[in-house]
C-alpha cells in the first residue's frame, strides 16, 4: 500500500463508523473557490492528485477521481499506485458523478459530503437525482477531521482597503445601489453570498487567505437597508473597523453566518447564487423561510415591519448579479489594467531574453547555464521570472503558481515543477511558460512558448497554427449579443483542420486584483450541463489561449489577454472587437510562414509593431536590440 491507499483505507473505516456508504470529496473550500488554502486540500491529502479541479468518490470497494481534460496526464501519474481510478470527465463512456452514484448506490443507502464545500446547486441536484433510490444525504460531517492528523489551520490574514478613487473606480455605496436594483428586479429583499471575489469587490477590500487570490474568508448579506460582512476576528484591523463604520457595514464573526441565516426573521425573498452559496447554508436559510410560512401572513424584519399578503417566502436561485457587474471593468480599472499589463509584459520579455541568450550560448542539446555556471531548470527559471515580477512597484503576489514546462512536461496543461522535481532546460526544443501577477492595478495572465534551439518541422507547424488561431480571435469583429461560443471557432479552426483539439476552453475572464479565472464570460465551443453562456460586453476581459498538447512529446500554448471594446454602430448593428492587453513577442523562430494566412501575417506584424513601441521604453539597450529582432516583420 502507498500512503494514499492507506489514507483511503482510513477514510473507509470512518465512513463505516458513521454509517456512510459513499463519501464525496470535492476540490473546494466553503466558498467554492477555484484555488484553496492548505486547510481545504482534503482531496489532495487523500488521493495525491494536486490539480485545481477534481472530485474524489469513495465507497468500501471503489475509489475514483473525476477530473477534466486539462489534468488527464497529470492525474494518471499522480494516482499511480493509489488504487484510485481516473474518471476522465467528458470522455466517451465515462459517467458523470451523479450518473455513477445513481447506478452504483443501493436502495436506502447514505451519501456523505461536507455540505459547506458543495454548492447548493450540486447538492440539490444530487438530492433530486438520488431520490428514486431513497438515498439519504449526510452533509453535516467533515470526515477529514478524523483522518487528517496535523491538518493545517484555517488561514487568517489581515484585510486591506482598495482605494476607491485610484484603483476601484466606484464607491461601495454605488455598488450596493446597483446590487439592490438587481435584487428588486428579481423580487428579492435580501442577497446572501459566499463568493469571496464578489465580496471583496463589493466592499472594495482585499485579503490574503488564499494563495495567489487576494481574498479573505468571508460572507456577505445585503438587505434593502443594511449590509453585513462576516470575517474572522483576527482579520479585522482598526482601519477596517473605521472604514466599516463610515460605510455603514455591519461587521460580524465569520463562523456565525449559518446561525445568522437560521435566526433572522425574513420579510421578503432571499436571492442567492446556486453556485456561490453552499448547500449547508442554503438549507439553513431555506429551513427558516419554510418555518416562517406558519406565521399568519406577516413577518417581522430587522429592517422594517412588512406584511406579506399571499404567496410564500422563498429562496430565489439565480446567477450572481455581482458577477456581471464585476466582470465589466470601469474606466479607472481599464486605465490601470492597460498600464499594469505593459509592465508585466516587459518583465516577461526580459525573462525570455535572458533564457534565450543562455540557449544561444549553449551547444545544441546541452543544458543552459546562467552567468554563474549554474544549470537552469524549469523550477529555477520560474523563480527567476517570479523575481522579475516582484520588482514591479505595486506588485502584491503571483496570480497563480508559475507553470514552466520544458519538452514533454509542457503537454500537461497545468504542470508545476518543484525544486526536487524539475527538468533541466536544454538548447533544443520548446519551453512553455504560463504566469501572471497580482498588482494594485490589476491581475495578469500570459503564456508564451518559445524555442531554445533546434526544433522539428512538426513543432513549427503546430506552433504556427496555434498562433494563427490566437491571431484570428484577437482580430475578431462581432455583433453585440455574441457570446464566447460564437467566436471560439476562430481560435480552434486552424487546429481542427489537421485533426487536433485542446481539451479546455479557449478563454476565461480575469478579475481586478482578484481571481485570475473569472466569469461569467468565457470562450468555449461546448458547454457542459450547468455551464452558462454570457454575452460579451464592452469592458470585459478574456484570455485567448489555443494550444497543442501531445503526451510524451511537447506542449504549445499562446495566451494573449484581450479587452472587449466598441468598434462601430451602423444600420447593420452594434459591432464589438478585441484590444490586446498583453504585449510579448510570438516567437518568430517557431513561425513557418507557409501556414500563415495573408490576414494573420498582417495582424502578427501589426501586433509585433505595437509590442516594440510599448515595451522598448522599459528595456535596456541589449534587451531592446533583442526585442527589435523578435518583432521584425515577417
Amino acid at each position: 500500500m502507498n500512503i494514499y491507499s492507506e489514507r483511503i483505507a482510513a477514510l473507509r473505516r470512518v465512513m463505516a463508523e458513521n454509517g456512510i456508504d459513499y463519501y464525496m470529496v470535492p476540490t473546494a473550500d466553503f466558498h467554492q473557490s477555484e484555488y484553496v488554502a492548505d486547510y481545504f486540500k482534503v482531496r489532495e491529502f487523500l488521493s495525491g492528485f494536486t490539480g485545481s479541479n477534481g472530485t474524489l468518490v469513495v465507497s468500501q470497494d471503489f475509489a475514483g477521481l473525476w477530473t477534466d481534460g486539462r489534468y488527464f496526464i497529470q492525474a494518471e501519474h499522480e494516482l499511480e499506485g493509489s488504487g484510485i481510478a481516473l474518471m476522465r470527465m467528458a470522455d466517451k463512456g465515462v459517467p458523470t458523478i451523479e450518473e455513477f452514484l445513481l447506478e452504483k448506490m443501493p436502495e436506502n443507502s447514505v451519501l456523505g459530503f461536507d455540505g459547506r464545500c458543495v454548492p447548493a446547486e450540486e447538492g440539490l441536484r444530487l438530492e433530486a437525482g438520488l431520490a428514486a433510490k431513497n438515498v439519504t444525504i449526510r452533509a453535516d460531517r467533515d470526515l477529514a477531521d478524523e483522518v487528517w492528523t496535523g491538518r493545517p489551520k484555517l488561514p487568517c490574514a489581515k484585510v486591506f482597503l482598495l482605494d476607491e478613487v485610484k484603483y476601484a473606480g466606484e464607491s461601495v455605496e454605488e455598488k450596493l445601489s446597483r446590487l439592490r436594483e438587481k435584487m428588486a428586479e428579481q423580487g428579492a429583499s435580501y442577497y446572501a453570498t459566499g463568493r469571496l471575489d464578489e465580496i471583496m469587490w463589493l466592499y472594495n477590500i482585499r485579503g490574503g487567505d488564499v494563495e495567489c487570490n487576494p481574498v479573505a474568508l468571508s460572507y456577505a448579506f445585503v438587505s434593502e437597508k443594511r449590509q453585513y460582512l462576516f470575517l474572522q476576528e483576527q482579520e479585522v484591523t482598526g482601519e477596517l473597523r473605521d472604514y466599516a463604520a463610515k460605510k455603514s457595514i455591519i461587521l460580524m464573526h465569520y463562523g456565525a453566518f449559518a446561525q445568522f441565516l437560521q435566526d433572522r426573521d425574513y420579510s421578503g425573498n432571499v436571492l442567492y447564487d446556486p453556485e456561490g452559496l453552499s448547500y449547508l447554508l442554503y438549507r439553513a436559510a431555506e429551513a427558516k423561510l419554510t418555518q416562517q410560512q406558519s406565521v399568519a401572513g406577516a413577518a417581522v424584519s430587522n429592517d422594517r415591519r412588512h406584511v406579506i399578503r399571499g404567496g410564500r417566502l422563498k429562496m430565489i436561485g439565480a446567477p450572481s448579479p455581482i458577477g456581471l457587474m464585476k466582470a465589466v471593468k470601469n474606466e479607472t480599472e481599464i486605465v490601470n489594467i492597460r498600464s499594469c499589463y505593459i509592465e508585466d509584459s516587459a518583465a516577461l520579455c526580459r525573462f525570455i531574453y535572458r533564457i534565450t541568450k543562455r540557449a544561444g550560448k549553449a551547444a545544441a542539446g546541452t543544458a543552459l547555464q546562467d552567468e554563474k555556471g549554474k544549470v537552469t531548470t524549469e523550477y529555477s527559471a520560474a523563480m527567476e521570472l517570479d523575481a522579475l515580477r516582484a520588482e514591479i512597484s505595486d506588485y502584491v503576489e503571483l496570480s497563480f503558481p508559475t507553470i514552466a514546462g520544458y519538452g514533454e512536461n509542457a503537454a500537461m496543461m497545468h504542470y508545476e515543477a518543484t525544486e526536487n522535481q524539475t527538468a533541466e532546460l536544454k538548447a533544443e526544443g520548446m519551453f512553455l511558460v504560463d504566469s501572471g501577477g497580482q498588482y494594485l492595478r490589476g491581475t495578469t495572465d500570459v503564456t508564451r512558448t518559445f524555442a531554445l534551439g533546434p526544433v522539428t518541422d512538426d513543432m513549427k507547424k503546430h506552433f504556427t497554427l496555434t498562433a494563427v488561431g490566437n491571431l484570428q480571435l484577437q482580430d475578431a469583429v462581432f455583433l453585440y449579443g455574441c457570446t464566447g461560443k460564437n467566436v471560439d471557432i476562430l481560435s480552434r479552426e486552424p487546429l481542427w483542420q489537421i485533426g487536433i483539439d485542446y481539451k479546455c476552453g479557449t478563454g476565461h475572464g480575469i478579475g481586478y486584483l482578484l481571481n485570475v479565472h473569472e466569469g461569467p464570460q468565457n470562450i468555449r465551443w461546448r458547454f457542459a450541463p450547468g455551464q452558462k453562456e454570457a454575452v460579451l460586453e464592452p469592458g470585459m476581459i478574456v484570455s485567448d489561449e489555443p494550444g497543442v498538447y501531445l503526451e510524451g512529446r511537447y506542449g504549445i500554448r499562446i495566451e494573449t489577454i484581450l479587452l472587449v471594446r466598441e468598434k462601430e454602430e451602423n444600420g447593420d448593428g452594434r459591432f464589438l472587437c478585441f484590444e490586446p492587453l498583453t504585449f510579448v513577442p510570438i516567437d518568430r523562430a517557431l513561425i513557418d510562414p507557409e501556414y500563415l494566412t495573408p490576414r494573420t501575417r498582417e495582424v502578427l506584424n501589426d501586433y509585433h509593431r505595437q509590442t516594440y513601441e510599448k515595451i522598448a521604453p522599459f528595456l535596456n539597450d541589449e534587451e531592446r536590440a533583442w526585442l527589435k529582432e523578435q518583432t521584425a516583420p515577417i
